[in-house]
């Protein structure tokens, strides 16, 4: 895998209502903030990394990554994160790679084998699924798919699976790993995940 090829995308800009309106990023868990978890597995897998933020751009800016607002207006969900790095100012190369910031587990082979399976597939959309689920918002895409992304936004769509499976894509399974794609969403969850 070339992965200088592949730019990895923290996905930071969503409400976060399910944890009290708080930046899911910004909670700490084992005494450093959830982005910084997702960004130490994240960045020895790809090229370069940038974080989607809508709220609080400057202390995320405080990792040394470029930071990038959603183009569409109103919090519209994971694929306007995409849509800001394949159709915005970003430089974010070939491959994008999203990530939560709230999945601190992230497989550590995660861009390797996404890319992998798009390169065998022939195809410019990877979706990560686990146990028979799909993991949607772990998912690679290339800058060619970002015309099609533009139009499914502006057509009002926003399920990231819909629009996975109106493209060519491929799927791919990490079963072997389910766990990796634990997320925190509430306070019982971050309590649950944080060390004893």
């Amino acid at each position: 895998m070339k992965r200088e090829t592949v730019s990895g995308l923290i996905l930071a800009g969503g409400l976060g209502s399910r944890m009290g309106g708080v930046d899911k990023g910004l909670v700490e868990l084992a005494g450093r903030p959830m982005v910084a978890h997702v960004l130490a597995r994240l960045q020895p897998q790809v090229g370069r990394v940038l974080i989607n933020a809508n709220r609080n751009a400057d202390v995320y800016a405080g990792f040394g990554l470029p930071v990038l607002a959603d183009r569409l207006g109103g919090f519209v969900g994971p694929l306007a994160g995409l849509d800001a790095a394949l159709n915005g100012d970003a430089d974010a190369g070939e491959w994008v790679l999203t990530c939560p910031c709230d999945s601190p587990f992230l497989p550590l082979d995660l861009a390797a084998r996404m890319l992998d399976a798009a390169l065998a597939a022939g195809v410019d959309v990877a979706m990560a699924s686990a146990l028979g689920q799909y993991e949607p918002v772990f998912l690679l895409a290339n800058r060619r798919a970002g015309a099609a992304l533009a139009r499914y936004l502006a057509e009002g769509g926003r399920k990231i699976d819909r629009w996975v499976l109106g493209e060519q894509h491929v799927v791919v399974d990490f079963s072997d790993c389910p766990e990796a794609f634990s997320n925190i969403n509430t306070p019982d969850e971050l309590a649950r995940h944080a060390p004893d």
